[in-house]
């Protein structure tokens, strides 16, 4: 019998309040420069180079120097991939398409290199959102250089103050964990399901729901015994949903005080740290801060109605995490097939 793996306390500790001020001070850089130049509403760009920060969190050294450079990597490839969309004016079905491919591409490389935090949400909301940046916003290089230069610097903070591990170095994984290309069937399933329900019920975000369909996924370890996943996959999903409704009420507070472009570009560099504060330690706390994160970001890119975006994105995220959750129950498939 397997046993659950022990959860941590929610009360953040100090390595929690280091890594978490990293990663605040990877957006920070860029954000003020952007700033200094007159250019908040390219915030979205530095936001997801900086992401890379968020991972390797309990490594140091060159293993956490591979792990955030890998990390960028696919990260800024997502952002190519989501200019590159905008800049033809892609139509929707498109988005979906693309989206799902680098989801299911995103899901057998993350865990072939047990990147974590796990899965491909991140590289797919990257994809997603600079997508349905408008198309004259800014040059499709100037927007992958935001988020490349970012990355790097995600990633030499990263190292700032850390030493390599003592003891022989960790071997480099060389396969597949078992269930790894059932795992990517998943990603693809209910990302693309995610996706085509959006489309249909006409939303102009349907990358959210795409994004939210990920996030049940990432719950589970395709590399671990599959009993309790159906749990995990359960909890993961109600603390998405009861997170995202809490940052949508902070968002609308927010928004209702009409603040200026370069005050929400800080109010996103803000959010970063208590976002990553409590991602290991309390998901739901830790949505309920990076929901405002990201609504900002799309209020800087493309202003919209706030009943609407806030209605949108909350539609979005429960046909997302619905759909997640029913193909990690429908799909099970057996872990010793890979």
């Amino acid at each position: 019998m397997v046993s659950a793996p022990t959860r941590p306390p929610a009360r953040p500790d100090a390595e929690d309040h280091r890594h978490a001020l990293r990663v605040a001070v990877g957006l920070l850089l860029p954000g003020a420069v952007l700033l200094a130049v007159g250019r908040p509403e390219l915030m979205v760009y530095a936001a997801f180079g900086s992401f890379a920060g968020m991972y390797g969190r309990g490594e140091t050294g060159v293993p956490r120097l591979r792990h955030q450079g890998r990390a960028a990597l696919f990260l800024t490839v997502g952002v190519a991939f989501g200019v590159a969309l905008s800049e033809l004016s892609a139509p929707g079905w498109v988005l979906v398409v693309v989206e799902t491919a680098y989801a299911t591409v995103g899901s057998v490389a993350a865990d072939h290199l047990r990147l974590r935090p796990a899965g491909p949400f991140f590289f797919i909301f990257a994809l997603g959102a600079t997508a349905t940046v408008p198309r004259a916003l800014v040059a499709p290089a100037v927007g992958v250089a935001i988020c490349a230069a970012s990355a790097a610097l995600a990633v030499l903070v990263g190292m700032v103050g850390t030493r390599g591990p003592r003891g022989p170095r960790p071997r480099e994984p060389r396969s597949l964990p078992p269930g790894a290309r059932v795992h990517a069937a998943r990603y693809a399933l209910a990302v693309g399901v995610g996706g085509g329900i959006g489309l249909c019920l006409g939303f102009d975000h349907a990358n959210w729901a795409m994004a939210a369909a990920a996030v049940p996924l990432a719950a589970i370890d395709a590399g671990r015994p599959s009993e309790g996943e159906v749990r995990l996959v359960l909890t993961r999903a109600v603390h998405r949903t009861v997170g995202t409704l809490a940052g949508l009420a902070v968002t609308a507070a927010l928004l209702a005080h009409g603040f200026g472009p370069s005050a929400l570009a800080g109010l996103t560099i803000l959010l970063v740290f208590p976002t990553e504060l409590f991602m290991t330690r309390h998901y739901a706390v830790a949505i309920g801060f990076f929901t405002p994160l990201v609504m900002v970001m799309t209020e800087l890119v493309d202003p919209t109605p706030p009943l609407q975006l806030l209605g949108y994105r909350g539609l979005d995220t429960l046909i997302g995490v619905a759909a997640g959750v029913a193909v990690a129950v429908l799909v099970r498939g057996r872990r010793s097939g890979g």
